[in-house]
C-alpha cells in the first residue's frame, strides 16, 4: 500500500473518530427520542384493530367466526381491560420524566488539574462516570467542603496518580471489585447528601491496613485469588462531578447519552417510552411491562387457540393472513414484556439498577476465572468450598456486598414499588424515595467500602 493511500486511510479514520465523538456529547434529537413512542402506539392500534375484528365476528355470527356471540363478548370484555390498563400504564411512564438533577441542582466549577487525566479507552459506556481507580482523594477534601456546596467555587483536584504495579498487583488484578457498575470508569458515589447547599464531604480515608482490609495468608494462591473488594472510598463526593452537566451527581445517579442529561437512580434508556427509566418513573415502566406482557399473551393464546380449533373439523376455513401478522406481534412482543418484567422484578428484590446489576455479575465472573485458575474443572466440591469461605468471610456479593441492600427482599420491594399492594398492580401512587438520598448498608464502612463480616455491626454478624 502507498503512501498516499495510507494517508487517505487515516484521514478517513479520524474523520470517523471525530464523527463518533460529536455523537458521544451530543443528545439524540427530539423526533429520535419520540419515534419509537410513535411505533408503539402504532402496533398497539393495529393489533387492537384485528383483535376488535376477531371478536366482532363471533359476536355478529360472521360467516368467518371462530366461536360464538358468548365467547365474543367475553373476550371483548376482558381484551378491553387490559387495553385500558396498558395505554394507562404506557402513558404514565411516558409523561413521567425520570427524574433530571440538572434541573434543580445549581452548577460547580472545578478546577481542572495541570496535567488532565489519561484518556480512558472507547470501548467504555459514555453513562459511566470516571473511574476513581485512577484518580487519588489526595485533596484536602475538610478544606474544601465549602467549594462543593458552593456554585462557582473552585475544587482542586489532584492528577491521577497510577503506581506501577507489582507482580502480585497484576496476577489479581481481575479480583477488583466496582460497586454497582459494570465497568471501572463509573464513579459512584453513594449515600451523600445531593443538595448542594447541605453537601457534607466525608472525612478523608483512613490509611489502608491489613486490619481493615487484606490480610496476607501463608498460602500463596488463596492470597493471590482471594476476594479483593475495592478499597477505594467512593463516598467522597469529591468524585462525583459530571463534566457534561457540571453538577455533583447525586447518589446513583448517571449520565445518559442519548437524553443529554444525568439521570436520577439510572436504570437505563429505553427507546419505547422516549427517555430513560429512572427514580421517578421506575414503578410505573415495571407495570407497563406487566400488563403488556398478560395482554400480549391473552391476545396470542385466544387467537390461537381458536385457529387450531377450526382446522380440526371436516369443513376448516381458510386462516386470517391478519390472525398470523397478530400471532407474531403478540408472541415477540410479550415474550419480550414478560423477561423484561422477570428480570425488573429480581433486581427491585435486590435493590439494583441494570447498570448496577452488571457491576455484581463482572465480579462474579471474575471470581469464576479465579476459580477455575486455582482448581481444575472437575473439583466441583472445592470451588464450592471457596467460594462458601468467600461468602463467610465477606457475605455474599449481591445481597450483604450491596451498598444499597435494605436488609429484606420486602423492603426492596416497597422502595420503588410502595407499600399499598394496589400500587403493586396499577400505576398509581408515588415511589418512597426522592431519588436524591439512599440508606447505605451497615456492611460497608463511612466510606462505602465494603467490610469483612467480623468488622460488621455486632447484630449483623
Amino acid at each position: 500500500m502507498s503512501g498516499s493511500e495510507r494517508t487517505c486511510c487515516g484521514v478517513v479514520e479520524e474523520a470517523r473518530i471525530r464523527a463518533h465523538e460529536r455523537r458521544a456529547h451530543k443528545p439524540q434529537p427530539w423526533i429520535v427520542l419520540k419515534f419509537a413512542v410513535g411505533l408503539t402506539l402504532a402496533l398497539i392500534a393495529y393489533t387492537s384493530y384485528v383483535y376488535v375484528t376477531f371478536c366482532r365476528d363471533m359476536i355478529v355470527k360472521n360467516e368467518n367466526a371462530l366461536g360464538s356471540p358468548t365467547m365474543g363478548v367475553v373476550f371483548l370484555i376482558v381484551f378491553s381491560f387490559l387495553l385500558f390498563i396498558v395505554l394507562w400504564s404506557y402513558f404514565a411512564v411516558v409523561i413521567t420524566p425520570p427524574g433530571y438533577p440538572a434541573h434543580f441542582l445549581e452548577k460547580t466549577v472545578l478546577e481542572q488539574p495541570v496535567h488532565p487525566p489519561p484518556q480512558q479507552p472507547a470501548t467504555f459506556d459514555e453513562t459511566r462516570g470516571m473511574s476513581f481507580e485512577l484518580m487519588t482523594p489526595a485533596a484536602d477534601l475538610p478544606n474544601h467542603a465549602s467549594a462543593l456546596s458552593h456554585p462557582g467555587h473552585a475544587v482542586p483536584m489532584t492528577p491521577p496518580a497510577v503506581p506501577e504495579p507489582t507482580k502480585q498487583d497484576k496476577v489479581s488484578q481481575s479480583t477488583f471489585y466496582y460497586q454497582g457498575s459494570s465497568t471501572p470508569r463509573e464513579a459512584h458515589i453513594m449515600d451523600v447528601p445531593a443538595d448542594p447547599e447541605s453537601a457534607h464531604v466525608p472525612e478523608p480515608a483512613p490509611p489502608l491496613s491489613h486490619e481493615n482490609f487484606h490480610e496476607p495468608s501463608s498460602d500463596a494462591s488463596s492470597q493471590m485469588f482471594a476476594r479483593r473488594p475495592s478499597t477505594t472510598p467512593i463516598l467522597v463526593s469529591e468524585f462525583r462531578f459530571c463534566n457534561k452537566d457540571k453538577i455533583i451527581k447525586p447518589p446513583r445517579t448517571h449520565h445518559c447519552r442519548a437524553c443529554g442529561t444525568c439521570v436520577l437512580k439510572y436504570d437505563h434508556h429505553c427507546p419505547w417510552v422516549g427517555h430513560c427509566v429512572g427514580a421517578y418513573n421506575h414503578k410505573f415502566f415495571v407495570n407497563f411491562v406487566q400488563w403488556a406482557s398478560i395482554l400480549s399473551f391473552w391476545m396470542f393464546a385466544t387467537v390461537l387457540g381458536l385457529n387450531i380449533k377450526s382446522q380440526t373439523g371436516f369443513s376448516s376455513p381458510d386462516i386470517n393472513p391478519q390472525h398470523i401478522v397478530l400471532l407474531a406481534l403478540t408472541g415477540l412482543f410479550g415474550l419480550f414484556c414478560c423477561l423484561m418484567f422477570l428480570t425488573q422484578v429480581q433486581l427491585i428484590m435486590l435493590n439494583q439498577t441494570t447498570v448496577e446489576s452488571l457491576g455484581f455479575r463482572s465480579m462474579q465472573e471474575r471470581e469464576h476465572d479465579n476459580l477455575a485458575r486455582m482448581y481444575r474443572w472437575y473439583d466441583c466440591g472445592a470451588k464450592k468450598r471457596a467460594k462458601q469461605a468467600w461468602d463467610k468471610e465477606w457475605g455474599r456479593i449481591g445481597k450483604e456486598g450491596n451498598l444499597w441492600w435494605l436488609g429484606s427482599r420486602r423492603a426492596n420491594w416497597e422502595s420503588v414499588m410502595g407499600k399499598n399492594v394496589w400500587w403493586w398492580f396499577l400505576p398509581v401512587g408515588r415511589v418512597l424515595e426522592d431519588g436524591m438520598n439512599f440508606p447505605t448498608n451497615p456492611r460497608f464502612d463511612k466510606q462505602g467500602r465494603w467490610r469483612r463480616r467480623r468488622e460488621w455491626p455486632s447484630d449483623l454478624q
